[in-house]
Formats: structure tokens, C-alpha cells, sequence
């Protein structure tokens, strides 16, 4: 979704399932400092209701979240979750800007699921297309009125200023994509309920999906199979990981399964990316959110897929103070969406 009106000074708000993240960050251009962040957690029921009970509680969470942070800011750019969203990357003919505009306003109803009268549509050039000549790629996002109404008045509700929504994957991207990237990477961003997945090539995103399993579907397997209580299901998960040689292995057996059924998905999208792409391959594998938290995931997944995969910072292209980094460090992996937000310049 494109800007609505200019400001320097705003901050991120990433209304999640299980939290609430805002940031705020100075600089731009590749050299971002962290100015302040926010985090509050938040239970799953409030954030996925849309009881009127719930939302005023999920306001005060964020109303005081900004408030303890010290952002002073009314501007703010928000995150659409993705089970919201609908996001694609088509082929074009390579047209100049004005003609491009022409088509894209007559013809992007045939590459959403939905009416463009009950949807706001965006889209952004990625370059010229890597399968056809005399073609160029497009990203394609959409949303429908009815949620993005309600989600903008929501926030303004609030007392806050929007100018700018955007797909939380969309986000993601740009806080993981390694600097400098000339290869094909697969991102990968779980949260409670899902996961978000890109793959790029370079630093524009060839292939953007969520998959319905999150960190949540990890713990019902383990209370199931361990006959625990769910929080102590999740504590396990979180600090042992996938360790066979922590519990007897007891936790990773727990989830076996699951986990087995998650590469999967992955192997899938890798494979559709290298069917589409057919003279590139994925090189690397970019773990956020909770398959960053889990001890042993990225030795796991690269073993299942046979592709390098490695834990993934969002804070790695942003100054944050040792003090600082130090306090968010059992929660930095969470801050993807958070960190994409508030780099946006209202370009992709």
C-alpha cells in the first residue's frame, strides 16, 4: 500500500498474535539507529477477536506499549498480517511507466481473488523479468476495503496518524534480505499461527507465501504426545529445541511429525521457486520469529532440505546500543515485521 502523506518521523506498530512490537528508527539509506522500540505480549484470543471488548483491550495494550517506550510520534506505518492479504508477482510486457499504469489499472482484477471494487490494490516493478525476454515482474498486493477500513480506524481511533499499510511479508523482506544479496534466498518468518515465506533474488522478492503452521502447531503436538500442560509444552520447545541430546530427545520426538510436515511445505515453495526460475537455485535458507528461537532448527531444516540455513537477524542492518540489544535480546527475533516497517521509504 503506498503512502498517504509524507512525514520523517514515524514508527512501526506490528499488531501480532501473540504481541504488540512498535519501532522507531532514524537515518535511512542502508544506515538506520535505533530511536526507541516497543513490545508488549499479547493473549492470541484478544488479538484474533473482533469483539468490541476485545479491541479496547488490545488498544490500552498498545496505547501503553507506545507510551512506556518513549515514542513521541503520532505518525505510524502498520503491518497487514497476511492471512489478510493477498500477494503475487506477475509478468508483464515491458512498457514505459505511463503505459505500465494504464495497464496495470485496467488488467489487476485478473491477478486477484477478489473484486478491485472491494479491494485496495498496489503494485511495485521489481525489473525485468528472469524467465522472458521483453518482459518485467511486478508484485502484486491486495487487500480488502472492509478489513483495511476497519484496521485504519482502529488505529486512528487511537490517536495516531496513518500513513502507510503494508503485507507483513512485504515487511519482513526488507529487514532480512542480506546485504548485497546477488543470490536466491528463501526467508522465512514464523509466527504463532503461520509462517511467512519469500523467496528473492537479489533484493526483490520472486516468490512471496504463508503456510498455516506456527509455533502454536509445535506446541499442541507436544502437549499431545508428552501429556504436559500447554505452557510448559511451549517452554520446552523454546529452550530445548529440536536437541536429541537434551530430554533424551524426548521434546524433538514430541514433534517429529510436524516438523516433518513443515520442510515439507518448504521443499514445496523451493520447488515451485526452481520450476519458475529454472537457471537459479536457492542458496540459502533465513530463519526469523520462533524458527530463529528454537534450538537446532536451522541444523534441521538444512538437513531436510539440503540447503545451508542459518538464524536471521532483523536488527542487522540497524545501530542498536550493546545496553539495549542486550535487554531485547530474548525477543529480537520477533521484530521482522517491526523493523521492515519502520525502514520503509515508500518504495518496496
Amino acid at each position: 500500500m503506498k503512502f498517504l502523506k509524507g512525514a520523517a518521523d514515524f514508527f512501526s506498530l506490528d499488531i501480532g498474535t501473540n504481541a504488540v512490537r512498535a519501532v522507531q528508527l532514524s537515518g535511512g539509506n542502508g544506515n538506520w539507529s535505533l530511536v526507541k522500540y516497543a513490545y508488549a505480549p499479547v493473549d492470541s484470543k484478544i488479538a484474533t477477536s473482533d469483539s468490541a471488548e476485545s479491541r479496547r483491550r488490545l488498544g490500552e495494550i498498545i496505547m501503553t506499549a507506545i507510551g512506556q517506550s518513549g515514542i513521541k510520534s503520532r505518525d505510524v506505518v502498520i503491518g497487514l498480517p497476511s492471512n489478510k492479504t493477498f500477494t503475487t508477482v506477475v509478468d508483464v510486457p515491458m512498457t514505459n511507466d505511463a503505459e505500465l499504469r494504464a495497464t496495470m489499472k485496467y488488467q489487476v482484477e485478473q491477478y486477484i481473488p477478489t473484486s478491485a471494487d472491494a479491494t485496495k490494490v498496489d503494485w511495485a516493478k521489481l525489473g525485468p523479468s528472469l524467465r522472458q525476454q521483453g518482459q518485467q515482474e511486478i508484485l502484486i498486493t491486495s487487500v480488502s476495503n472492509t478489513y483495511s477500513e476497519e484496521r485504519l480506524d482502529f488505529i486512528e481511533g487511537l490517536g495516531f496518524n496513518v500513513l502507510a499499510a503494508e503485507p507483513d511479508s512485504v515487511a519482513m523482506i526488507r529487514a532480512l534480505v542480506p546485504v548485497g544479496n546477488q543470490n536466491a534466498v528463501l526467508l522465512l518468518d514464523m509466527g504463532e499461527f503461520s509462517t511467512d515465506i519469500a523467496v528473492v533474488y537479489g533484493d526483490a522478492p520472486r516468490l512471496i507465501r504463508t503456510i498455516p503452521t506456527g509455533l502454536s502447531s509445535f506446541v499442541k503436538a507436544a502437549v499431545q504426545n508428552l501429556n504436559v500442560q500447554e505452557d510448559q509444552a511451549r517452554q520446552f520447545i523454546l529452550k530445548f529445541g529440536l536437541a536429541t541430546d537434551k530430554l533424551d530427545g524426548q521434546v524433538f520426538r514430541a514433534i517429529e511429525a510436524s516438523l516433518d510436515n513443515f520442510a515439507t511445505e518448504i521443499a514445496k515453495s523451493i520447488k515451485f521457486f526452481e520450476t519458475r526460475y529454472t537457471s537459479t537455485t536457492v542458496s540459502l535458507l533465513q530463519l526469523a520469529g520462533f524458527a530463529a528461537a528454537m534450538p537446532r532448527f536451522s541444523d534441521y531444516m538444512a538437513t531436510k532440505i539440503n540447503v545451508p540455513a542459518q538464524a536471521a537477524n532483523p536488527w542487522a542492518r540497524v545501530s542498536v546500543p550493546q545496553s539495549v540489544m542486550t535487554q531485547m535480546t530474548p525477543i529480537a527475533h520477533e521484530f521482522s515485521t517491526a523493523v521492515g516497517l519502520a525502514m520503509r521509504d515508500g518504495s518496496l
